[in-house]
């Protein structure tokens, strides 16, 4: 590991006496650049990690539909979603409609409601473009309630396949390595696999079966580094008895999985941090440290949920949103420089907690030295990518060259992952980096425009809506 950090600082030396050449040339390429163009110099980028990615929540919604229709990559699963509606009331609920379900739950129901689902493989195609749109924001209106309320309660029991999770899990590991990622910290745990026959698969075998698929050459050939978050939804009413299963569960396999999380509204029930101060300390007292990234500040009003989190032992805070308003933590942070907040600027905008993004605390934070760094969430609800996230924090923000590379660079400095292999990605980012201002500084600007053609992004709705680009998934 001493070998390898030794080349990390090495490189991070060299880097850091070229990076001041390449930030008058990345100024450049912004101003000559055409939107596309710049979007496709973004995708071509070496990003980091990213750190602030809910798995359930990362899915496009077209490859859920492939992979719930083709039974050799579902385990031999059947779905089936509700088009058809007994009772006119129950027409118009909104959780209703493409609610989807597997085989066995479909065989449990009585006649009267298996006849209100459809099986997936029978949809129209304007039947199956309306169950892709169920599954995003993607409409005007659509906002925060229908996230919370509404999408999720849409999923049914998909994810208790586990060939499904599995199988989504390994398109999001090789969409993101396509986009320059080199390490992926997911929340993504392996309790509540149900077998076809509605068997419970237990957590052991579930492992196996992530094990093996991270293991074959689709997934391991593309180099991207990938460990676990386990988490708990705070508001649940056992959730501190979750939070001790999800910690020994986690210290039990670190080699796989690096922290915890807590999921879910602060303000919904008992959500709030200080809920769970004392089963921290309790667990602490008999078993080791595990790393923390919670969620906190994710709210539109002013309290202290920031630093009642730091207070459970946080080394990072996902979203953070709120920490503008409380100045004391603020002060804190900017001053230590040791808890990284994990920006999710899409997320933030259209659950509406900064509709207007020309008002996110982000750059606040970024240039008044609080380590930052930029996640999806959960993009697959979104409709969104990594590039996504890198070009709206450009167009809004005017970001530097020295910021850009710093964001990637806080996400590695910052991740969970052992530090031997810490230290291997920090060194293999700057020299990522470094071939990155050799591909677009070695000739002229027009020359380095010209290169942005063999470049093929890939972008989804989000884009499209947004910037007006449709490149190709």
């Amino acid at each position: 590991m001493q070998r390898v950090f030794l080349m990390f600082i090495a490189t991070a030396c060299l880097l850091a006496a070229r990076t001041g050449d390449f930030s008058a040339r990345f100024e450049e390429l912004r101003r000559q650049a055409q939107p596309a163009e710049l979007y496709a110099l973004l995708y071509d980028l070496p990003k980091g990690g990213d750190l602030h990615n809910h798995a359930g929540g990362s899915n496009i919604a077209e490859w859920m539909l492939a992979i719930l229709t083709d039974p050799q990559r579902n385990g031999g699963d059947a779905f089936y979603t509700r088009l058809r509606f007994a009772a006119e009331p129950d027409a118009i609920a909104a959780t209703a409609r493409f609610h989807t379900i597997r085989q066995n739950t479909h065989d449990r129901f009585p006649p009267a409601r298996q006849a209100e689902y459809v099986p997936l493989t029978a949809l129209t195609a304007t039947e199956r473009a309306a169950w892709c749109d169920a599954f995003r924001l993607d409409a005007p209106g659509e906002g925060r309630a229908e996230f919370f309320n509404v999408i999720w309660a849409r999923l049914g029991d998909i994810g208790r396949n586990p060939h499904v999770r599995i199988e989504l899990l390994a398109e999001n590991i090789k969409a993101f390595a396509a986009e320059g990622l080199c390490y992926l910290e997911t929340q993504f745990g392996v309790d509540g696999f149900v077998a076809n026959d509605g068997r419970a698969i237990s957590p052991d075998d579930g492992l196996a079966m992530v094990r093996r698929r991270l293991a074959q050459p689709d997934v391991a050939g593309t180099g991207l580094v990938v460990r676990f978050q386990d988490g708990i939804i705070r508001f649940a009413p056992r959730a501190e008895q979750q939070l001790r299963e999800r910690y020994a569960f986690v210290s039990a396999h670190r080699d796989l999985w690096v922290g915890l999380n807590m999921v879910g509204l602060e303000e919904r029930g008992p959500g709030h941090p200080g809920r769970f101060l004392e089963t921290f300390r309790e667990l602490r007292r008999t078993l080791p440290a595990i790393p923390l990234s919670i969620h906190a500040g994710e709210m539109d009003g002013p309290n202290s949920h920031v630093r009642d989190t730091l207070l459970l032992g946080a080394t990072r805070i996902g979203h953070g949103v709120n920490l503008i308003k409380d100045p004391d933590t603020l002060l804190l942070l900017q001053q230590s420089r040791r808890v990284l907040i994990e920006i999710n600027l899409i997320s933030n905008r259209l659950l509406e907690y900064t509709p207007d993004l020309a008002r996110h605390p982000f750059p606040e934070y970024l240039r008044t030295g609080i380590p930052v760094c930029l996640n999806t969430d959960d993009r697959g609800m979104w409709d969104s990518n990594l590039t996504d996230e890198y070009y709206t924090a450009v167009t809004t923000y005017d970001l530097t060259w020295d910021e850009l590379v710093a964001l990637g660079r806080n996400s590695l400095v910052h991740a969970f992952v052992e530090p031997e292999v810490k230290a291997r990605l920090l060194a293999d980012y700057e020299a990522r980096i470094a071939a990155f201002m050799e591909r677009y500084g070695a000739d002229s600007v027009a020359g380095a425009l010209m290169r942005l053609r063999a470049v093929k992004p890939v972008s989804y709705g989000y884009a499209r809506r947004t910037w007006g680009f449709s490149f190709a998934p």
